[in-house]
């Protein structure tokens, strides 16, 4: 039964922290990273479930771009 609360709040931690990215990337990172996106408040929101399963692969472009190491 440990196990599973573990694995649990595990997941659950890992989505929390990919709702705040994603909140953070679309307010403050989806133009710089995407130029095209500018003005289009549309699609935003659906970009919410992608955005949190892969923070860390937006993190990780997101820097990169944001650096110029790309």
């Amino acid at each position: 039964m440990q196990a599973a609360q573990t694995i649990v709040f595990l997941i659950e931690a890992y989505l929390g922290v990919g709702l705040v990215v994603a909140a953070i990337f679309i307010i403050f990172g989806i133009e710089r990273v995407e130029p095209y996106a500018k003005g289009s408040l549309g699609f935003r929101p659906l970009l919410i479930p992608g955005l949190t399963l892969l923070w860390p692969l937006v993190l990780w472009r997101w820097w990169v771009l944001e650096t110029g190491r790309g």
